[in-house]
C-alpha cells in the first residue's frame, strides 16, 4: 500500500464525552462534562458524540444527558450527536435541541440480549420507529453495527451477519454506518475482509470504523481501513472508556494517537493535536486513573 492510495482527508467522529464516559466508574460533573465536550469543539473535531438519552439506571453516568446537551455552547461547523436507544430518548434529545442522533445494533444475537435485552430482530423494529420519527423532524441518523468484528459471548461473528444489519440499519434510513470492534479482537486482514463484505452492499462513503485497542491494534486497524478507502474514524480523546455491557473491552482508540498517524501519512483531519491533548488533560483528573493514549503520555511527563 502506497500513500498515494489512502483517503486525503478523514473525518473523526469523537465519542469521548459518551462511550468513553459511560464505561468510567467515576461520576463525572456535569459542568465539566460540558467544558470537556466545549474543549473538543475547540480543538477542531467535526463530529462529537457528547451524550446518551439512555436509563440513568443502567447507565448513570449519562444521567445528565438534557443538562449536558442544553449546556454547550454551539460551535459553528461542529455536529453535534447523542445516543438514543428509542422513542422516549428521541423525544428527549429533541427536547433538549440535538438535530443529530446514533442508534445501534448488534451482529451478534446474544450480545444483543445482553446489552438492550431485544433481539436483533426486535431491536431493527425500535430502531425503524426511531429514525423513521428523527428522519421527519429532519435530524440525521448514525448508526452502529456492534460486535463486527467479535462477540464476548459468541466469539466469531460470521461477515454476513455484519452485512446483513448493516444493511438492514440502512435501509431504515441511517446515512451513516459505524463498523465497529466492540472488544478489540479485529485484525487488519479481517478489517480488509468485513469493510469490501459490507461496502459492496452500501457505500464506501457511509462507512465509519470504530475500533477499541484492548491488543493493540487499533492503529493497524484503521491503517487497513484507509487502504479500503474508508473516510470516518471514531476515536475518544485520551482512549477513554469501552462499552459496559462487553466484557473486557478496553478503552476506544485514543483521538491523539490517531490525529498523530494521520498526521505523519499526510492526511488531513483539520483537527488540532494540542487542542486534544488540552481536552484530555482537561478530564483527565476526573476519571481516578491515567488515561491510555500513548501520544497524552508523552505530553504528561
Amino acid at each position: 500500500m502506497t500513500r498515494s492510495t489512502l483517503p486525503s482527508r478523514v473525518t473523526i467522529v469523537e465519542v469521548g464525552p459518551r462511550d468513553g464516559l459511560q464505561n468510567e466508574s467515576a461520576t463525572v460533573p456535569t459542568a465539566t462534562k460540558i467544558g470537556f465536550v466545549q474543549a473538543l469543539a475547540e480543538a477542531g473535531l467535526p463530529v462529537i458524540e457528547m451524550t446518551a438519552f439512555v436509563s440513568p439506571k443502567w447507565v448513570p453516568q449519562m444521567g445528565d444527558a438534557r443538562e449536558v446537551a442544553a449546556g454547550v455552547a454551539r460551535r459553528p461547523g461542529t455536529r453535534y450527536s447523542a445516543l438514543v436507544p428509542n422513542l422516549k430518548g428521541l423525544d428527549a434529545a429533541l427536547s433538549s435541541g440535538m438535530q443529530e442522533i446514533a442508534i445501534f445494533a448488534a451482529a451478534s444475537e446474544t450480545f444483543s440480549q445482553r446489552n438492550i435485552n431485544q433481539s436483533i430482530a426486535e431491536s431493527l423494529q425500535t430502531y425503524a420507529a426511531v429514525a423513521a420519527a428523527a428522519r421527519d423532524r429532519g435530524m440525521r441518523v448514525r448508526a452502529y453495527v456492534s460486535t463486527a468484528f467479535g462477540c464476548p459471548y459468541e466469539g466469531h461473528v460470521p461477515v454476513a451477519q455484519v452485512v446483513d444489519v448493516a444493511v438492514r440499519l440502512r435501509d431504515l434510513g441511517a446515512e451513516e454506518l459505524a463498523i465497529s470492534d466492540t472488544i478489540g479482537v479485529a485484525t487488519p486482514a479481517q478489517v480488509a475482509d468485513v469493510v469490501e463484505a459490507v461496502a459492496a452492499r452500501v457505500p464506501l462513503l457511509s462507512l465509519a470504523l470504530h475500533f477499541h485497542d484492548t491488543r493493540g491494534t487499533a492503529l493497524a486497524n484503521v491503517y487497513a481501513g484507509l487502504g479500503c478507502g474508508v473516510q470516518i474514524f471514531d476515536s475518544s480523546s485520551g482512549g477513554l472508556g469501552g462499552c459496559p455491557y462487553a466484557p473486557g473491552a478496553a478503552g476506544n482508540l485514543p483521538t491523539e494517537d490517531l490525529v498523530y498517524m494521520l498526521n505523519g501519512l499526510g492526511i488531513t483531519t483539520g483537527v488540532d493535536l494540542a487542542g486534544v491533548v488540552a481536552a484530555s488533560k482537561l478530564i483527565a483528573p476526573f476519571v481516578g486513573h491515567p488515561l491510555p493514549s500513548r501520544y497524552l503520555q508523552t505530553e504528561m511527563r
